[in-house]
């Protein structure tokens, strides 16, 4: 077979529906939605960290898009099992919003055993409550 029949049978198999690479989707992502207005919370800053005895240490940061997404907070290396933090920066989202909060900071502590699955983790924000859970 020549070159080109080998790259374009590659090329037509990962473009086709369904197959994917597992090395190309991030292992973990969040979403956040503003629980009172029923819509996406963009520009929320997300640390997240990796618990080492008895501190953190960071390993990665980035901000919720439009759609109150980050579809990839997991930095490039590899994915391993442990103890995480991710953190979101609520009171500065708020602030832009001119509106009050009690929670600045939503620290969702998780544990990761399996590291061929990927991790979602949603947060339902209010200004004076919120709520989470592993979600797919």
């Amino acid at each position: 077979m020549n070159k080109f029949v080998a790259a374009f049978s590659l090329a037509m198999l990962l473009s086709a529906p369904g197959i994917t690479l597992a090395a190309s989707k991030n292992p973990l992502s969040v979403h956040v939605l503003n629980q009172q207005t029923g819509l996406p919370a963009p520009q929320v800053a997300v640390t997240l960290e990796q618990k080492e005895g008895v501190s953190w240490k960071v390993l990665n940061t980035a901000t919720t898009n439009e759609d109150g997404r980050i579809d990839a907070l997991w930095p490039e290396k590899p994915f391993k099992a442990g103890d995480y933090r991710v953190t979101f920066k609520t009171g500065k989202y708020f602030a832009y919003k001119q509106q009050q909060t009690f929670f600045t900071e939503i620290p969702v502590e998780f544990h990761v055993t399996d590291t061929t699955t990927t991790y979602h983790v949603p947060l339902l924000l209010s200004q004076f409550g919120y709520s989470t859970y592993r979600g797919s």
